[in-house]
């Protein structure tokens, strides 16, 4: 039967507005953001969400509660659904970002990762997505590295044009997980 798989973004932050890349920090959404996280629950709350899955990252969490409040949605919050490790970096400007992140498909940042690391986490928790849920319909809440992953494993699309394309902001994307899906080994 598989998984039916529907993946957000993290709202906009004050980080995102002032041309940061916050990385493994925690981030705050910014008023335009709070809005878009209330847009979001109002476009899912009755979508027949089984579970949603969101990032221990703040800007994530802050998105999802926003969205869904005191709504009955059950809650998985997970740490491999954070954004790409910037290590040192973590907060530099968004224009270096942009500017280096094709060294870093392979190579990890300064004391981070890679956007490898990165697909490696995100497997380990589509299987596990896989094993858990099947027959459901699953919202996962998270950054562009993850939703990079996402199209890169389900999808087969490279993902180094991928990283180096960068992402263009959408309301939600929705992809099939197999039943028994299993990642690259």
């Amino acid at each position: 039967m598989g998984v039916q798989l529907i993946y957000e973004t993290h709202s906009i932050t004050t980080d995102n507005e002032a041309g940061i890349a916050t990385g493994w920090l925690p981030g705050r959404l910014s008023a335009a953001g709070r809005e878009a996280a209330g847009q979001l629950g109002q476009r899912r709350r009755h979508d027949g969400i089984a579970v949603v899955y969101v990032s221990d990252l703040q800007r994530a969490l802050e998105t999802a509660r926003i969205a869904f409040g005191e709504e009955p949605v059950s809650m998985v919050i997970d740490a491999r659904l954070r954004e790409c490790n910037y290590g040192q970096l973590n907060g530099m400007p968004r224009a270096r970002l942009d500017a280096e992140r094709a060294l870093h498909i392979d190579a990890p940042w300064p004391d981070g990762e890679s956007y490898a690391d990165v697909v490696r986490r995100t497997a380990d928790l589509l299987e596990e997505i896989a094993e858990r849920w099947d027959g459901s319909r699953i919202l996962l809440i998270a950054h562009s590295a993850n939703h990079w992953a996402i199209e890169h494993l389900l999808l087969g699309k490279a993902i180094r044009g991928l990283v180096t394309g960068g992402m263009a902001w959408q309301p939600g994307w929705e992809y099939t997980l197999p039943a028994g899906w299993k990642g690259p080994r």
